[in-house]
């Protein structure tokens, strides 16, 4: 059964396209303008939306043009009385799946809707598929630590806002950064990820914008840079404290004007990329101590995510100590082992400076080297080993 919000101001299309649409076992939610729309396609999840064109107060391609930029993915079939093919035209470059002209053709508008749907289900299997080769993993915990963030990607994911995300390592900002273009209207796009501690000062510039060739000794030919590749994505700048200033210089002028220059070339690209970056550096302090520009801070700070160390979540753990123990099972090919309540509360009274990085490889050294059932002895002797 699919959940159908049908927007139209004539009570009496309203009605008639409930009473045929529900004999079809949908479930039919009606509004008669574009706000009351809008507000119920915010408050409830619908699979389509059938929208009139001629309302008051506003138009239904304004409302098309709202509700793409709030989920692309829900088919937006568009109606009218007044319809010509300058309007159709218009309103399937804007998003709308499809345009149907009153007085409405009953099996056009049945066979449309259900191939609306089947592409709509299509569309959420292949993310779905894709994020299952990308092994994007799950962002695990119902502590109320772990559930803002879980809340926060929710809200920021469907824009383009850029975003910053804090935390200390091995916390999980990478998958922070992953669900958030996951779950974003790019997701069919790259996701570039650019470890910005592990790349040399002196190369970090031709790795982010390209390289003309012959513009140093080993550019033996043309190289696009991380922001081309990413282009209509996502690029993950991860450590982005630990940018060199003549950098930061660049990728500020990326975000300001949405254009990039390759090392060795005076040639604008205009690049169309969202930037999410991520570091465990106070950049506060590091801006007061000269080391990070305090206009880029702020250009990449629209939003902050601030991911919390596992210390501060320890009643994860138990959730945590059941998805590790079968996905590292499932890849070593050994027999799921059992972690007792004692084991449990073990590993909860343990101080996790490394955090979820530490936590896993903990489980994995358990799994390896324990029975199949793990108790406090084990983790004692293991948890901490003595070297």
């Amino acid at each position: 059964m699919s959940k159908i919000l049908v927007i139209d101001d004539q009570k009496s299309i309203r009605n008639t396209l409930k009473e045929i649409l529900e004999y079809e076992k949908n479930e039919v939610v009606l509004a008669e303008n574009g706000p009351e729309g809008l507000e119920l396609f915010d408050n409830e999840k619908f699979d389509i939306v059938l929208c009139d064109i001629k309302m008051p107060d506003m138009d239904g391609i304004e409302v098309l043009q709202k509700l793409m930029k709030k989920s692309g993915d829900t088919p937006v079939i568009m109606i009218s009385g007044h319809g010509n093919i300058d309007t159709a035209v218009d309103a399937i470059k804007k998003g709308a799946y499809d345009f149907i002209e009153k007085p409405l053709d009953l099996n056009r508008l049945l066979v449309t809707i259900r191939n609306a749907i089947e592409r709509k289900d299509l569309v959420t299997e292949t993310k779905v598929l894709r994020r299952k080769v990308s092994k994007t993993g799950e962002m695990i915990g119902e502590s109320p630590a772990i559930m803002a963030v879980k809340e926060m990607i929710e809200k920021v994911a469907p824009t383009d806002a850029r975003v910053l995300i804090t935390g200390s390592n091995g916390t999980g900002k990478e998958l922070v950064a992953r669900w958030l273009h996951e779950k974003s209207n790019r997701s069919d796009q790259p996701f570039v990820e650019v470890n910005c501690a592990a790349i040399p000062s002196e190369l970090i510039e031709s790795e982010l914008f390209g390289h003309e060739k012959g513009a140093f000794t080993s550019a033996i030919k043309q190289r696009k840079g991380k922001f081309e590749q990413a282009h209509g994505g996502t690029i993950f700048l991860d450590e982005i404290g630990d940018m060199s200033l003549a950098a930061q210089a660049k990728v500020l002028r990326a975000l300001q004007e949405s254009v990039i220059s390759r090392v060795g070339s005076d040639k604008d690209i205009k690049v169309d990329v969202r930037v999410l970056a991520a570091t465990n550096k106070n950049l506060q302090e590091e801006i007061k101590a000269g080391a990070f520009r305090e206009d880029l801070y702020h250009r990449l700070s629209v939003i902050v995510v601030h991911v919390p160390p596992l210390s501060e979540r320890k009643e994860d753990i138990p959730l945590l100590t059941k998805h590790f123990s079968a996905q590292i099972s499932e890849e070593l090919g050994m027999a799921k082992r059992e972690f007792d309540e004692s084991a449990i509360k073990a590993l909860q009274e343990l101080s996790w400076t490394g955090n979820i990085r530490e936590f896993r490889n903990v489980i994995e050294r358990l799994i390896i080297l324990c029975n199949s059932t793990i108790t406090d002895k084990e983790v004692k002797i293991y948890a901490s080993p003595k070297w």
